[in-house]
């Protein structure tokens, strides 16, 4: 592997850096938006599938009485 000073290496970080794309801040904020609703709607899914789960077992073990 080859050695680079750490002048070179940061100049390489400073030359990819250029290259990135940043987000606008209206692309973030629609981003940040859409992550919430997403976890809104997982949690309510988890919570639907637990209760459902949750009233199954409950129907499964008073069958045994």
């Amino acid at each position: 592997m080859a050695k680079t000073n750490p002048v070179e290496f940061f100049q390489q970080v400073r030359a990819e850096t250029r290259k990135v794309t940043w987000p606008t801040r209206r692309e973030t904020l629609i981003t940040t938006a859409m992550v919430f609703v997403m976890v809104v709607v997982a949690s309510l899914f988890f919570l639907v599938a637990d209760q459902v789960l949750s009233f199954a077992v409950a129907q499964l073990l008073h069958i045994g009485r």
